[in-house]
C-alpha cells in the first residue's frame, strides 16, 4: 500500500465527495432515489474502484476483470458515479437524467443496460447469489484452462451488501454454499449502517453478522470507520491474501454521511435530501453548495488514471494470452468457443431417438438421458439440482462434482436453496464461459421464481429442469402436486416454457433450449411414464409450440388441445369419438410463447376459426387457456389443489380421463 502525503489526502477526499454530490444532485433533480447508502459507501466505492479492482473501463467485457456486484441495488448511484469518474461509457449527461425515460441510468442497474454492469440488481440478496455464481464460474474456469505459469483466469468477485440483503433467504442460503465450496475470490463488504426503510435495524435485526459469516466458513473483518480509506484499504488486501474462504468486511457507515440534519435517520433511506439540505450537506462536505453536477477537474483527472492502469492490465494479459494460446492452442480454441458462448459442431446431431416398442417413458427420464448426451458435447454445460438430482435426473455421469479443491467438476450440489440455485445460474452465466441448467420438483419454482424473473429481465439462456409436473406425482399429495405453477410461469415476460409430450419431444426441447440465446427456458417434465409415439407424428415439431398432433379427415368438428402427458388422453380420446362418428383433431401445445411467435396464417391453420367447439386438457388451472379454446371451449383442468394417492388414481379422481374428455367433447358438440 502506498504511503499518502497530506495533498493525496485531500485529492482523496475531494473525490470522495464528488460521489457523494454527484449521488445527491441526481437524486434530488430526479426527484427519487436513495441517497443515503451511495454516500456512506462513497469512501469505500472510491478505495475498491481506483485501488483494489483490475478493469479496464474502455472494455467492460474484458473477459479477466474483477467483477463487481452491487447487491443493493437501490444504491445505483453510487454505482453510476463510480462508472462515470473512472471513465467508463457514461456522461455527466447521463447522470443528469438519473431515472428518467430512455436513460442509461435506470433507478436500479440493469445488465447489458448501462456499460459496465455486471448484472440487474434491486431485489435484494439476489445480488449476492449472483456473485457467489461468478465466484464459481471463476474457479471453474480456473481449474479447466489455467496452465503452470500461465494463469489465463485470475480474477475476483466483490459485491456490496446491506442489511436487506442480509436478511433475505436468499443470501443466507447463496452465503453458505459459499462458504462450504471455499471461494477465496469472493469478497463482500457489508454496509453496516443500522437502519432499514422502516427504522433502526434493532426493529427486527439483531444477530451477530460477523459469528453467523464465521460459521459459514467465511474469512471475517471488521472496519469499524467507513471513511478510513487506509483501513478499507488494508482490509480488502487481506482478503484477497485469503485464499480458502470467502471474505466479508463488516463495514461500520453513516446513512447519508455529512447531511446534518438526515445522517443516521431512515428519513435518508429512499427519499431525495430536499435541496435545503443537499446545500447544507455540500457545505459540510467543504464543496461549492451554489454548484450542481460538479466534479473538480484534479477529482476526475486522477479517477480517470483508471483508464490507463486497466489498458495496462488487459494488455499484460493479451501478452500472456498469446503465449497461452501458441502452447496450448487446442486449449485456446475451447476457452475462446467458452467464453464466447459457441456451441460445438454438430452438437445437436443423433442425440437420443426413443422407440415405441420399447415401452413408456418418463419425461423426466428422457430429459436425463438428453442431458447426459449434450454435456458430453457441450463442455460448458454445468449445473446440478436442489438436492433432487436423482428425481430430477440433472446428473452428469461420469463426470466429477465441483466442491472444494475440486473445481474442475461440472455437477453442482447446490443443496435445498432453490432461490440461490436459481441467482447463482444468472451469475455462472453472466461470468461468462458457463451454460448453466439446474433442477427441482415444479411445485418448488415458486421458491426459485425472482431468480426466473430477473433473468428473464435480463434475457439469459438459463435452463430450469422442472420435474414431478402435476397432480400425478400421487401420493406425496398436494404439497408436492403444482397445479397453479405453469399457468404463473406463463406470465412472466421473456421465460420460455417447454410441456413436451413424450420422450423424443423431451430431446426436442432440450435442443430448443440450448439454442435459445435471450430466453430462460423452463423444461415441465412428468414423473410418470408415458407412451412414446412415433417419431414422425412429432417430427421436431416443438419449435413451432402448436401443432396438429393428429388430425381426422376432412373439417374437424372439435379440437382437442394439450400439453405433456394429458396430450395422449387426448389422442385415446380422438380414438373413442372417431368411433362416434365425430371428427377430432389433436393439437399439441408444448410452448404457448413459441406458438406465439409464428404468423397468423400457421396459427389459423393449427386452429381454425371456423371450428369453436375446442376443448383444452391439462393437469393444472385453466389460466390462460381461454384463449385457444374461446367463449365456447372448455379446459378440463383443476379447480383447487391434489390429494395424497397413487398418481393415476388422483388423475381419475379430478377427471383426467379419456373417458371424461371425450363426455366432455360431446357435451360440447351438443351445445
Amino acid at each position: 500500500m502506498e504511503a499518502r502525503t497530506a495533498e493525496d489526502t485531500l485529492l482523496d477526499q475531494c473525490c470522495v465527495n464528488a460521489i457523494r454530490t454527484l449521488s445527491m444532485d441526481a437524486i434530488q433533480k430526479a426527484n427519487s432515489g436513495h441517497p443515503g447508502a451511495p454516500m456512506g459507501l462513497a469512501a469505500a466505492g472510491y478505495v475498491l474502484w481506483t485501488r483494489i479492482m483490475n478493469h479496464n473501463p474502455r472494455n467492460p467485457d474484458w473477459p479477466n476483470r474483477d467483477r463487481f456486484v452491487l447487491s443493493g441495488g437501490h444504491a445505483s448511484m453510487l454505482l453510476y458515479s463510480l462508472l462515470y469518474l473512472t471513465g467508463y461509457d457514461l456522461s455527466l449527461e447521463d447522470i443528469k437524467n438519473f431515472r428518467q425515460w430512455g436513460s442509461k441510468t435506470p433507478g436500479h442497474p440493469e445488465f447489458s443496460h448501462t456499460p459496465g454492469v455486471e448484472t440487474t440488481t434491486g431485489p435484494l440478496g439476489q445480488g449476492v447469489a449472483n456473485a457467489v455464481g461468478m465466484a464459481m464460474a471463476e474457479r471453474h474456469l480456473a481449474a479447466r484452462f489455467n496452465q503452470s505459469g500461465q494463469e489465463i483466469v485470475d480474477h475476483y468477485t466483490y459485491v456490496i451488501c446491506g442489511d436487506g440483503d442480509l436478511m433475505e433467504g436468499v443470501c443466507a442460503e447463496a452465503a453458505s454454499l459459499a462458504g462450504h465450496l471455499g471461494l477465496g475470490r469472493l469478497i463482500c463488504i457489508y454496509d453496516d449502517n443500522d437502519i432499514s426503510i422502516e427504522g433502526p435495524t434493532d426493529i427486527t435485526f439483531t444477530e451477530n453478522v460477523a459469528q453467523r459469516f464465521a460459521a459459514y466458513n467465511w474469512h471475517v473483518q471488521t472496519v469499524e470507520d467507513g471513511n478510513d480509506l487506509a483501513a478499507i484499504e488494508t482490509a480488502l488486501r487481506a482478503s484477497k491474501a485469503e485464499s480458502d474462504r470467502p471474505s466479508l468486511i463488516v463495514l461500520r457507515t453513516h446513512i447519508a454521511y455529512g447531511s446534518p440534519n438526515k445522517q443516521d435517520t431512515c428519513g435518508a433511506h429512499g427519499a431525495p435530501l430536499g435541496e435545503s439540505e443537499v446545500c447544507l450537506t455540500k457545505g459540510f462536505l467543504g464543496c461549492d453548495k451554489d454548484l450542481l453536477f460538479c466534479v473538480p477537474e484534479n477529482a476526475l483527472e486522477h479517477c480517470r488514471r483508471t483508464v490507463a492502469r486497466g489498458q495496462a492490465a488487459e494488455a499484460q494479459w493479451q501478452t500472456l494470452y498469446t503465449a497461452y494460446s501458441k502452447a496450448n492452442p487446442e486449449l485456446a480454441d475451447q476457452w475462446v468457443n467458452a467464453i464466447s458462448g459457441f456451441l460445438p459442431r454438430d452438437w445437436d446431431k443423433d442425440l437420443v431417438t426413443f422407440k415405441p416398442e420399447d415401452g413408456a417413458v418418463a419425461t423426466r427420464s428422457a430429459s436425463g438421458k438428453a442431458l447426459n448426451a449434450l454435456a458430453e458435447r457441450v463442455p460448458t454445460l454445468m449445473g446440478g439440482s436442489a438436492d433432487l438430482a436423482p428425481s430430477n435426473n440433472t446428473f452428469l455421469k461420469g463426470l466429477p462434482e465441483f466442491q472444494k479443491g475440486h473445481y474442475d467438476g461440472r455437477n453442482i450440489r447446490f443443496g435445498v436453496r432453490e432461490h440461490a440455485m436459481g441467482a447463482i445460474m444468472s451469475g455462472l452465466f453472466l461470468h461468462g464461459g458457463i451454460r448453466p441448467f439446474g433442477g427441482t420438483f415444479l411445485v418448488f419454482a415458486d421458491y426459485v421464481r425472482p431468480a426466473i424473473r430477473v433473468a428473464a429481465l435480463m434475457k439469459l439462456p438459463l435452463i430450469y429442469v422442472f420435474t414431478h409436473d402435476s397432480i400425478a406425482v400421487g401420493e406425496d399429495g398436494p404439497t408436492h402436486q403444482p397445479v397453479e405453477h405453469l399457468a404463473a410461469l406463463r406470465t412472466i415476460p421473456n421465460l420460455l416454457v417447454l410441456r413436451p409430450c413424450d420422450a423424443n419431444e423431451t430431446v426436442d426441447a432440450w435442443t430448443q433450449a440450448m439454442r435459445s440465446n435471450n430466453n430462460p427456458v423452463v423444461l415441465a417434465l412428468s414423473r410418470q411414464n408415458l407412451p412414446v409415439l412415433d417419431p414422425k407424428q412429432t417430427n421436431g415439431q416443438l419449435a413451432q409450440g402448436g401443432y396438429v398432433l393428429s388430425d381426422c379427415k376432412g373439417t374437424p368438428d372439435i379440437l382437442l388441445l394439450g400439453s405433456g402427458a394429458e396430450v395422449h388422453l387426448a389422442l385415446k380420446a380422438q380414438k373413442l369419438l372417431g368411433a362416434q362418428n365425430v371428427a377430432a383433431r389433436v393439437i399439441n401445445m408444448p410452448s404457448w410463447e413459441l406458438f406465439e411467435r409464428n404468423t397468423e396464417d400457421y396459427k389459423k391453420s393449427v386452429l381454425p376459426p371456423g371450428v369453436t367447439a375446442r376443448l383444452a386438457v391439462e393437469a393444472g388451472i385453466p389460466m390462460g387457456w381461454e384463449r385457444y379454446v374461446g367463449t365456447d371451449g372448455k379446459v378440463i383442468g383443476m379447480q383447487g389443489f391434489g390429494a395424497s394417492a397413487p398418481g393415476n388414481i388422483v388423475l381419475e379422481k379430478f377427471g383426467f380421463t379419456a373417458d371424461n374428455v371425450v363426455a366432455q367433447a360431446l357435451a360440447l358438440l351438443a351445445k
